[in-house]
């Protein structure tokens, strides 16, 4: 297949990720993996990752070190325990203790720097204002002000005709239906880990916010989630 243009794909190994990896990939555009070992809980995450980005046949895969566990603040990044719930109904409006504080800025901010190193326009992310923790990292209007920022603050931004594209197929859309889309796009979700806190396999909680929002989305499928 001939690629018009490259894209910065972030991959963290969930399942949202995956399936914005998958369908970048359906758009043409050849893939710069970005991934971070940024001082979370566990690091199974970064292991899927590197099995999705050889599964795809990516252009190159980046796995970065920043210590956002310095900073602390989240039940991410700290010694504070992740809430737990019986069902995803259980889960509050309130911007939970798992949110890392500017992460999604952070990592960004990285992927517009990889971007333009390479020279690449596209930069890929799974954010989501649906079904998601209440993160205000994921919202549409964080999005259009880091793609304006990035269009004022990089040399590629001021000098290329076209503009920096901040791409978020998964914002609008619920759980089941990106569990939906990327199985249309074969996407192995066996190969994906989205729990916030693990067992030492890397056996879901079932329990945490990330477990109870993807267990829900595969029953509304008619499915059991393959990492049970």
């Amino acid at each position: 297949m001939t690629h018009s243009r490259e894209a910065v794909v972030l991959l963290s190994g969930g399942l949202d990720s995956a399936t914005v990896l998958a369908l970048a990939k359906r758009d043409g555009f050849a893939v710069h993996a970005l991934s971070f070992n940024y001082g979370q809980r566990h690091c199974f995450e970064l292991s899927r990752a590197r099995e999705l980005a050889t599964a795809a046949g990516v252009l190159s895969h980046a796995v970065v070190d920043i210590n956002l566990a310095q900073f602390g603040g989240s039940a991410l990044t700290a010694d504070i325990q992740v809430p737990k719930h019986e069902t995803a109904e259980e889960i509050g409006d309130e911007i939970p203790v798992t949110y890392v504080p500017a992460r999604n800025t952070v990592f960004l901010s990285l992927a517009l720097a990889l971007a333009e190193s390479r020279s690449v326009l596209d930069i890929f992310i799974g954010v989501n204002a649906l079904d998601y923790s209440g993160y205000p990292d994921c919202r549409p209007e964080f999005i259009q002000a880091f793609e304006d920022m990035a269009n004022l603050a990089t040399r590629i931004g001021v000098e290329q005709s076209q503009p920096i594209k901040i791409h978020t197929p998964l914002i609008h859309l619920t759980k089941a239906e990106i569990i939906a889309q990327g199985l249309a796009l074969g996407v192995d979700y066996s190969k994906t880990i989205s729990c916030y806190d693990p067992g030492e396999e890397g056996k879901p909680c079932r329990h945490c916010d990330a477990c109870l929002l993807r267990i829900r989305g595969f029953e509304q499928n008619g499915l059991q989630d393959p990492s049970l």
